[in-house]
């Protein structure tokens, strides 16, 4: 999922490549323990896992593995934390101030958190800096405005009776994050979350535990008290399981694959939690003939080609008309070969490393398949490396792709475009239907009358009209279909998932 904020941001002319004695130094930053109740504490049975740069295979630090037990303790500070008055009751306008404090905290700290993003993820630095970083602020600023203004309403009831709601937090809120958008997306639920008065455990995903653990420490800086934001780095089937499981956690918000999110929602049963879904998706970008050749292409390149492809709304379908098909697939790839694989702390890299090795051997699984079920390969689709290290792979354009091939069908979750031909409007919504998932759609054209049209077909939670990753936290997103279902960002969303609803009777005539 891409974590930017008013909109995707390329890198800037003015951001210089960073001199190796220049570059943030992450010693200070770096932390491997588990953070409970505002404390670093050991995981119970003390294992731990190893965490890689995935630019050079390097070992950054072993990380304490939390287990069941862990998960309790970390449950069991949430829930105290819920029974404490200084939470419990904190006016509103404190937590307001807390969390606008968190913030600028990490405003103050993103050059060094955006270097620490980098080495867990992979990603270019001028992305985690210059997109991820702004984006994560303004998230907590946005959410720091609400905590203030959570509110019921009044009703005209009949008879003798005042009739009020009131909304209140859901209580403990357990918090599972994947490694594409790590801290970014740990900021979509950690803020509203903590706006709307809830104390959350957050499982980051164990390839990239090292952002929300630094989150949690300046939390508690800031002055969150102990409890309200614990951090258990683990593996999903032993910790996530656990929160998931956990009788004394009241909610689950889960991002991460639509296989993984049907396991949650089947273990969250058995205690009847409220639960929120951000799964999979295979978004199709559209590209009619009557569209700026120049702008779709740009656009679809930075659909796939973002974040390595590693995104949950990733324009990997892309559906062309068929009078200019084959003007897109050539331009495409061209800028496909412009997209540089390199060091991620170069401001010049366009293409980081994949997260993790095994991710890799899953993307390139996909371009082999593609191959063989006879889509044409334009460029890229090569395993590649660094200065000898690393988990990098080319840009690659698949061409003449049927709608029903493997690559057309399933979530890459790389650099990997399949570009298909549709003859006219109806043909397009029908093929970009032509999915199990409904995460989010791209259309361009300059007839407007023909993006509403088609928008309102789309089976998808955003639909971007001539252009493409946009986000804001005042905007919800989230899915339709196997996309998954509840929303992050914007007002009502936050509302809906991180509180519920009381209704007050008082009698008049007693």
């Amino acid at each position: 999922m891409l974590g930017a904020g008013s909109g995707f941001v390329r890198a800037p002319s003015s951001f210089p490549p960073l001199p190796r004695q220049a570059r943030p130094d992450m010693s200070d930053t770096v932390r491997n323990r588990l953070w409970i109740a505002n404390e670093w504490v050991d995981a119970r049975a003390g294992a731990a896992f190893p965490t890689h740069n995935p630019a050079t295979g390097g070992l950054i630090t072993r990380v304490a593995e939390a287990r069941a037990e862990d998960v309790d303790d970390a449950v069991q500070a949430a829930r105290e934390a819920m029974g404490n008055p200084e939470w419990r009751r904190m006016n509103p306008h404190k937590r307001s101030k807390l969390l606008w404090k968190l913030a600028e905290a990490l405003e103050a700290n993103a050059d060094e958190v955006a270097a620490l993003e980098t080495a867990d993820n992979g990603k270019p630095y001028f992305e985690s800096r210059k997109v991820d970083l702004p984006s994560i602020v303004e998230n907590f600023r946005y959410f720091a405005g609400m905590a203030d203004k959570v509110q019921g309403s009044t009703i005209p009831v009949s008879g003798p009776f005042f009739n009020y709601t009131m909304r209140e937090p859901v209580g403990v809120v357990g918090i599972i994050t994947p490694w594409n958008f790590p801290l970014s997306l740990a900021a979509w639920k950690v803020a509203p979350a903590l706006a709307c008065g809830n104390a959350v455990v957050l499982k980051p995903a164990e390839q990239t535990p090292l952002t929300a653990l630094r989150l949690g420490e300046l939390a508690a800086e800031v002055g969150f008290p102990p409890g309200v934001l614990n951090v258990v780095p683990g593996f999903g089937p032993t910790a996530g399981a656990a929160l998931v499981r956990h009788p004394g956690v009241d909610a689950i918000a889960f991002t991460g694959s639509t296989a993984v999110g049907k396991t949650v929602m089947r273990d969250a049963a058995e205690t009847l939690k409220k639960v929120s879904l951000e799964l999979g998706g295979k978004s199709p970008n559209i590209v009619f003939s009557d569209a700026s050749l120049k702008d779709a292409v740009r656009g679809a390149s930075t659909g796939i080609f973002y974040g390595m492809g590693e995104v949950c709304a990733a324009g990997s379908r892309v559906l062309v008309e068929q009078s200019v098909y084959d003007d897109f697939v050539e331009q495409l790839a061209a800028r496909a070969d412009q997209m540089a694989v390199g060091d991620p702390m170069e401001s010049t890299t366009r293409l980081g490393a994949i997260v993790s090795e095994e991710q890799l051997d899953r993307v390139m699984g996909y371009v082999e398949a593609g191959k063989s079920d006879g889509a044409r390969l334009v460029t890229g689709g090569e395993r590649t490396t660094v200065n000898g290290k690393g988990n990098f792979v080319t840009a690659t354009v698949f061409a003449d792709v049927d709608p029903g091939m493997k690559i057309a069908q399933e979530e890459i979750f790389g650099p990997v475009a399949a570009v298909i031909a549709f003859e006219d409007v109806d043909d397009a919504i029908v093929k970009a239907n032509q999915t199990i998932y409904g995460l989010a759609a791209g259309i361009w054209t300059r007839d407007v009358g023909k993006a509403h049209r088609v928008a309102s077909e789309i089976q998808a939670g955003t639909v971007w009209i001539n252009t493409y990753n946009q986000y804001d936290s005042g905007s919800p997103f989230g899915g339709y279909t196997q996309s998954g279902f509840g929303r992050d960002r914007g007002w009502e969303a936050a509302l809906e998932k991180y509180t519920q609803v009381k209704s007050v009777w008082v009698a008049l005539d007693r």
